[in-house]
């Protein structure tokens, strides 16, 4: 069973409209702000779904084309500056990225969802003997497709201040 947490804005106004009204509306309006948010929840999972399959069979299995043709949207916005938009050039770009690195892969470490918006927080190397980035990617998501990108990235040191890992 999936527990459901309130905010503190959605309690409050449950007791105000409980003050206001009779019980049945009351448990009515329970009911349906309970259906939304388990909505809400569930169509986060899927966005999260969709997102985490795309990205692995693109940046694990490099299957770029197959992937990008299943998942992103005919109108895709690249916030990458590397990256053009639009589906064609995001295959073509990855496509050749991944001819010149074969061995290329981008780990998920962390996966996480919120309303249309999924963020990856990635272990990316181009081989065996690369340190690597610490990559956050975030996608969104229309309608079952990704329409949108953004990503920061940052190399993982040799030598770290503290005794933590980037992941």
């Amino acid at each position: 069973m999936k527990k459901i947490v309130l905010s503190s804005t959605l309690l409050l106004s449950l007791i105000m409209t409980a003050c206001s009204q009779n019980p049945h509306q009351v448990a009515a309006a329970v009911n349906q702000q309970t259906l939304n948010a388990i909505s809400a929840t569930q169509q986060a999972e899927n966005n999260k779904k969709i997102v985490t399959d795309f990205y692995e069979g693109v940046f694990l299995k490099h299957q770029v084309k197959a992937y990008a043709d299943q998942y992103i949207g005919e109108k895709y916005t690249q916030h990458n500056p590397h990256v053009p938009d639009g589906k064609a050039p995001f295959v073509n770009y990855f496509t050749g990225h991944f001819k010149e690195n074969p061995d290329a892969k981008s780990v998920i470490k962390r996966a996480v969802a919120e309303g249309d918006l999924v963020f990856l927080h990635v272990h990316s190397t181009q081989n065996a003997q690369d340190r690597g980035v610490a990559v956050v990617d975030i996608f969104r998501v229309e309608n079952g497709k990704i329409v949108e990108h953004w990503d920061v990235q940052q190399e993982v040191p040799a030598n770290a201040a503290n005794s933590n890992t980037m992941f």
